[in-house]
This record gives structure tokens, sequence and C-alpha cells, in this order.
């Protein structure tokens, strides 16, 4: 774990490397370079994503095809020679950065484990293409762009723009996913959804990173586009945590297999607590005793069914199998002396009224 966290942070040298340069008026043909070198980077790793991982998330392609949308971007922009060539290149990147915190807010929900409606991505889908549209329509409409010319600064191209009423749209939109995924990790980790503060440091890490970033720019002119940069951090920084959320999965449930996890015994499951109907309290006492003795993984289960959630919810919140979540159930129900999932929740209510 410790070392792919320490690979994280790999990325910082190259960002203040980049940040150092730009602030030193290091500018012209040097910064053509380094959006060309970003550009490259955001397909090599939007390539190495395609063709390294085998099990690849739809959030994640979606997040890699934005950074790399969104740096080609940048680019074009830089070195467009015609207004309409620039306002095309404009349109591109915004493809990307619309695009973007719809991805990083779905990717964070999903390893929080937070609850949503399935319809909520198509509703987010759908405002962020209105969004993007908005955004779009400079050299068609005047209502994002009031005025828009372009210069060259330094061997560099730049749109000088006069923004519309409908600009901010955009910073509304911006504001609410960022809002929202600050909210879902605040949540998150102060219920306990996360497994470690480690975990919810790398999220909120790879949220305030763009947060800070964008805010600078909004009050600096740099002649360069720094989010460039922060975009290619925080894929990493997602990527790092699904990638060590996988693995403490792996390990977790190797662990149970091989029964060798926390207060975890095989004859815990092979021989359950067998308790007749007429001693409920002594059901309930060695219930509770149960409790105690399940897993991280188990008690995240446990949690999900006396939330009311069902065995599909259940799967795609664990991001386990159907046969996974078998050898989990046997494991719960055997340690709490139940025999199934309605027994459980029913248990568990008993106990929650019988509480003072």
């Amino acid at each position: 774990m410790g070392n792919s966290i320490h690979s994280l942070f790999s990325s910082f040298p190259l960002f203040l490397t980049l940040s150092e340069s730009i602030l030193a008026g290091n500018k012209s043909g040097s910064i053509i370079d380094v959006y060309i070198a970003i550009a490259v980077i955001s397909l090599i790793l939007l390539s190495g994503y395609f063709f390294l991982i085998k099990k690849r998330e739809p959030w994640f392609v979606l997040l890699f095809s934005c950074v790399f949308i969104v740096n080609v971007g940048y680019l074009c922009l830089a070195v467009s020679e015609t207004l309409q060539t620039a306002l095309m290149a404009n349109r591109i990147s915004y493809l990307g950065s619309v695009f973007l915190p719809f991805a990083m807010l779905m990717i964070i929900a999903k390893e929080t484990k937070i609850a949503y409606k399935k319809r909520l991505p198509y509703i987010l889908l759908g405002i962020s293409i209105l969004v993007f549209l908005i955004a779009a329509s400079p050299g068609y409409l005047d209502v994002y762009y009031k005025e828009v010319t372009l210069t060259t600064v330094n061997g560099v191209a730049q749109l000088n723009k006069v923004y519309g009423p409908l600009h901010l749209i955009y910073y509304i939109y911006l504001f609410a996913y960022f809002a929202s995924m600050v909210g879902i990790i605040t949540h998150t980790t102060i219920k306990l959804k996360t497994t470690s503060n480690a975990h919810a440091i790398i999220l909120a890490f790879a949220v305030l990173v763009n947060i800070g970033v964008w805010l600078l720019e909004q009050f600096i002119d740099l002649g360069f586009e720094l989010l460039s940069i922060s975009y290619i951090i925080s894929e990493r920084f997602l990527l790092g945590l699904n990638y060590l959320i996988q693995s403490e999965t792996k390990t977790s449930l190797i662990e149970e297999i091989n029964g060798t996890a926390t207060l975890t015994s095989p004859t815990d499951v092979q021989n359950p607590v067998i308790i007749t109907q007429n001693n409920n309290e002594e059901k309930i006492e060695a219930f509770k005793k149960g409790i105690h003795t399940l897993t991280a993984t188990e008690k995240m289960i446990y949690n999900l069914y006396i939330e009311g959630n069902g065995t599909k919810d259940v799967l795609i919140k664990m991001n386990i199998k159907e046969n996974t979540l078998k050898y989990h159930n046997k494991n719960i129900y055997g340690k709490l002396g139940v025999s199934s999932r309605k027994q459980l929740i029913e248990i568990s209510q008993a106990i929650t009224k019988n509480q003072p």
C-alpha cells in the first residue's frame, strides 16, 4: 500500500517543475512543448488503461478519455492561427472539461459505496450535454461569450473573451459538482463507509487539487492551463485508490477463505450457534456477540442489509460477484446464528427497539 501511495505522489515533481517554468516566464515554444508532452502523457495513460487493465470500469474510461480530450483541446488552441480554429479547439477542451467532473463524481460515488438512484447518471449526463452545448456556442451565439478575439502572446494563441449572460451557468455547474464530491467524501468518512482514512485523504486530494488550481486560474493569468496537469494528477489518484480498494478486497477475501482473518475461524462458519425459538434473549445475546466477530467486509455487508439494501444493491455497492457475496453471507449467518437475511434484519431491529 505504501508503494502505491508513493507512486501517486510522483506526479508532484512534474507539476512543480512545469509551474516554476511557467511562472518564471519561460514561455513561447516551451509552453507548446509542455502542452504536447501533457497530451502525449494523457494518450499513454488512456491507452495503458485500455490495454493493461483487464477489468475496465466505465467511469474510469470516461475519466481518462476526458483528460485526453481536454488536453488535446488546450494544445490545439495554443497553436491556432485563426479565430475559427481556436473556437473549435475551445469546444474540444470544453467537451473534456464538462464531462470530467461527471466522471469524477461517479467514481467517487462508486468507491465510497454511496447509494443513488439508477436514473441519476442519466440526469447528470443530460445536464452535462446541455452545459456543453452552451459552452460550445461561441462562434454561433453570443450567450456564452459576448465578444471573443484571438491574440498571440509569446507565440501561444489565446482567446480574449467578454463573458455573456450564460457563462455563469458553467461556474454553477462546476461548483455543484465540487460541492457534491466534497459532501460525499465528508459524509462517507463520518459514516465510516470508506475503508480507511488513507482512502478518504486520497479522494479529498483528488478533488481539492482541482478546486485549488481552478481558483488560482480565476485570479492569476498564468498564460497556461494548469488544470491540464492537475487533471492528470487527479486521475492517477483515483486510479490508485481503485487499485488499493481492489487489492484490499482480494486480500480480505483470501484471508477469509484461508481462515486467517481477524476473529475468524472455520468453526465459526461450520458450526453456527443454534438457538431455539423459545430463548429469544439467548439468541439476541449470541447475535450481539457475533457482530463483534464480523470482519470489516462482513460488517459492511451487514450494515447494507440492515439499511434495507437487497442482494443486487449489495453486489453493486461492494463491487463483488454473486458467489463472493454468498460466501460472505454464509460467514455472517453462521457467526450471528441466523439462517436468512430476513431473520438477520428482524433480530437487528429488535435489538434497536430494546436499546434505551
